[in-house]
């Protein structure tokens, strides 16, 4: 009594675990947690991001350079007549009497800049960069959207393709329970002489041909589950989902066509029109550009304005020294144009009108194949909805074969044969009602995500 106590215990225990483990999940919750959870949607935000600020740096290139610099050294000031280039910009800028020989006299000075530039006027290059930046934006958003748009639709297929799995594997199921029910009927018959031994032996392998069937089933279906999880973002795979739906027939609307909105086809015309602006700001390169400037400038020195007569006249005091004394200031109107870029500018505007035409051409053949898709589409719902009419005619027709030879065996009327001829045919009836049904949906989706519009299979779940 205890015994049989304690295994009481242990599989109420066991069946809490199990149904713990378990997680309702209906398809708006498994494209919700999807949506969230997919780290390629994630990452495609973060490209969102990147655009939005590299539209806020466009906008700021068009302010002026205002630099600040202050500078406090310590050095020789030695002079020499001659030419000289900073080349790399490693040039010391000492200034100095050329005095006869080489000293090594030294004194604190600095440098105090302002400086501001301004290019006023580019020919439109600067407000393009605006442009090319903004449609940089709405191509990466385009891209995002296609993608959540794309991932709804693995979700929806996972799910549905889960659903028949495990249809199918209930299915397989009944089928051992049937077949191990018939062959303990044959069993006892064979025991109590009313059969022939073979009898018995058929119908063991039959129930062992179900068993293998039923784990098959169950590994399509752990393979399924593994899938969708992994869609969602969720940790477990033993999700229990809604039947309701693949039970039924959907409404059908009429054929609406491509949708020139599909998020594929956006994504590619937003596309073309960010290298049809990139054109333009890469044209505009080959014009001049019109600048202001100004710079004002003071300095400190600890060489004395008397140096140039008298050279004890330095200080060794840095205050002295970084103290200013001379200041300018310098105010201009500049004009750049570089003649020779036209001939090279003139090359990559080539170059990048012939990648917009070939984006183009891109466009024509994901319409292309959305048409086709959509056609295809319109022809498998068909098909799916009218073996969905048949299958119901073939189950009950299986179903009162089945009953009548078990009924005429019991009764030894008929052979083993014509019980499991029936027994295959009634699994086989049960297996393409299970297909039938999930094949509407499958083609529903198809059709939605040929149309660009999920919401024609979403609506059907209300």
């Amino acid at each position: 009594m205890q015994y049989c106590r304690y295994v009481v215990v242990c599989s109420m225990l066991l069946f809490c675990r199990v149904a713990a483990a378990q997680v309702n999940l209906s398809l708006r919750q498994a494209i919700d947690s999807g949506l969230t959870h997919y780290e390629s949607i994630r990452a495609k935000q973060q490209y969102v991001k990147v655009a939005e600020a590299q539209v806020l740096q466009a906008q700021k290139e068009m302010l002026p350079n205002l630099v600040v610099s202050a500078q406090q050294d310590y050095g020789t000031v030695n002079g020499q007549n001659g030419p000289a280039y900073g080349l790399g910009g490693f040039g010391v800028a000492s200034s100095g009497l050329p005095l006869a020989e080489q000293n090594w006299r030294a004194a604190f000075g600095a440098l105090y800049l302002t400086n501001i530039n301004w290019d006023v006027f580019t020919f439109g290059r600067n407000k393009q960069r605006i442009v090319v930046a903004g449609r940089q934006l709405q191509r990466d958003q385009a891209d995002l959207q296609q993608e959540l748009f794309q991932h709804q639709v693995r979700i929806v297929a996972a799910y549905l393709n889960l659903l028949a799995a495990q249809r199918l594997t209930r299915s397989q199921q009944f089928n051992v329970d049937r077949a191990d029910t018939f062959r303990l009927v044959v069993t006892r018959k064979a025991i109590n002489g009313l059969v022939a031994g073979v009898d018995s032996s058929l119908a063991n392998a039959e129930l062992s041909n179900a068993k293998t069937a039923l784990i098959l089933a169950r590994d399509i279906e752990q393979e399924r589950a593994n899938q969708l999880a992994f869609l969602v973002g969720a940790s477990t795979h033993d999700f229990i989902l809604d039947t309701a739906m693949i039970t039924r027939q959907p409404t059908i609307g009429p054929n609406t066509g491509t949708n020139s909105q599909h998020p594929a086809l956006v994504f590619y015309q937003q596309r073309i029109d960010l290298s049809q602006q990139q054109v333009k700001l890469i044209n505009a390169a080959k014009y001049p550009a019109l600048s202001v400037f100004g710079v004002m400038q003071t300095r400190g020195s600890g060489f004395s304005h008397l140096y140039a007569s008298d050279q004890t006249r330095f200080t060794h005091n840095y205050l002295d020294g970084i103290k200013p004394t001379r200041a300018n200031y310098l105010l201009g109107l500049g004009f750049f144009w570089n003649l020779t870029s036209i001939l090279r500018v003139n090359q990559q505007v080539h170059a990048q009108a012939a990648i917009a035409a070939a984006l183009q051409h891109e466009y024509q053949l994901a319409a292309d194949q959305l048409t086709a898709q959509q056609q295809l589409a319109e022809t498998k719902l068909n098909n799916a909805i009218a073996n969905f009419n048949e299958t119901p005619i073939q189950l009950k027709a299986a179903t009162d074969a089945y009953v009548q030879k078990s009924v005429l065996y019991k009764n030894g009327l008929t052979g083993i044969i014509d019980v499991t001829q029936t027994l295959y045919t009634l699994n086989r009836a049960e297996t393409n009602r299970d297909i039938a049904y999930n094949n509407v949906w499958q083609a529903l989706l198809l059709k939605a995500a040929a149309a660009g519009d999920l919401s024609i299979f979403l609506n059907q779940l209300q």
